[in-house]
């Protein structure tokens, strides 16, 4: 069985989806911001709080200074500097989540930022869809033996498998998240059947789904197909601005989704089978052979004059029905009434 450990919480199919809230840069580089939107999502019952790493002279070559994301109007280059958090920053927001017995994990974009996760002494990585074919900089993050979470939006089957190679090289234990990186994503262009997809080739992966669009509905129905993490980001509020908002679940919607995917675990194991739980309602829901007119002695029993029909707690069933067509009555059976072996002579 694959198991993800991060921390004391253990992933699997076997235990509960582990919901991630994803900070990212939704404080807008405040540390009073994030220590709140971290203590928000604390009390709406998150497990595992991510963050993201930023070293800007370490991360972009100077020309991200005139590269636009699509939902947002200044550089990236800009918004980066503008959002990040200084290391002591960053340090300070971790310890205020570990003070609360919460897991703190971060996305790093460069070695500098590993470097200093390292520093702080991370359960484990999680790396970005932009790094998942940044081959060298996910060898520089396997070589700490750390427990590896890679998101794998804008990546083919046969652009993940060279990143998987060097996660397998150095033993780490690691999930694979499907994504799409359009903030926020068109359900459209979601592709949950992706996600199995990477399951089928990625055997030895935990999977799961980091999740980009405006709602939880596809967050829930990765966990039905079996996700076994789903990350999202989280913001307090969606009327605020900000790149990641609209992709963004606020507290109501993070504790929905915490219950939700509680309830599916729960629903979605079994064998189709009747079980010795729905007795009760067998009795009543199902059918038995019965008088549908009144029948005479010696008159031939016809598809006529007897039916199944409810309840179920006859002595001839519906698998029985067929079998009584051409017997006869060997006693007057008024209408309404089932019929038993007392009823109907023996060939």
């Amino acid at each position: 069985m694959k198991i993800l450990k991060i921390g004391d919480l253990e992933i699997s199919e076997t235990s509960e989806p582990v919901i991630i809230a994803e900070l990212g840069i939704n404080h807008h580089g405040s540390i009073d911001k994030a220590i709140y939107l971290a203590d928000l999502a604390i009390k709406a019952g998150a497990k595992i709080l991510k963050h993201q790493t930023h070293v800007i002279e370490d991360e972009m070559a100077l020309c991200a200074k005139k590269i636009v994301p699509g939902n947002a109007k200044k550089s990236i280059f800009h918004i980066i500097q503008k959002y990040s958090l200084s290391e002591s920053s960053e340090r300070k927001l971790m310890n205020y989540i570990k003070n609360k017995n919460r897991i703190f994990i971060s996305t790093p974009f460069s070695r500098k930022a590993v470097d200093r996760l390292i520093k702080f002494d991370v359960p484990a990585f999680k790396i970005g869809s932009g790094e998942c074919n940044n081959y060298p900089l996910i060898e520089y993050i396997c070589k700490h033996k750390k427990p590896i979470i890679l998101s794998t939006g804008m990546n083919s089957i046969e652009t993940i498998k060279p990143a998987v190679k060097i996660i397998r090289k150095y033993k780490n234990p690691f999930a694979l998240l499907h994504c799409t990186n359009i903030y926020p994503t068109p359900p459209k262009l979601v592709r949950l059947e992706a996600m199995l997809e990477i399951k089928k080739n990625f055997k030895d992966a935990v999977i799961g789904l980091s999740d980009h669009t405006e709602t939880i509905y596809t967050s829930l129905g990765a966990i039905a197909m079996g996700a076994c993490i789903v990350e999202k980001h989280f913001i307090d509020s969606k009327k605020v601005k900000g790149p990641d908002v609209k992709a963004s679940m606020d507290t109501s919607e993070l504790k929905e989704l915490i219950k939700g995917s509680k309830i599916i675990f729960q629903a979605k194991k079994g064998k189709k089978k009747q079980l010795k739980e729905e007795a009760k309602t067998v009795a009543f829901a199902f059918a038995s052979v019965a008088a549908v007119k009144n029948i005479s002695k010696g008159e031939k029993l016809t598809k006529n004059n007897i039916f199944p029909i409810r309840p179920g707690n006859g002595y001839f069933k519906i698998k029985d029905y067929n079998k009584l067509l051409g017997k006869t009555a060997i006693r007057n059976i008024k209408k309404g009434f089932q019929l038993n072996n007392k009823d109907v002579k023996k060939n």
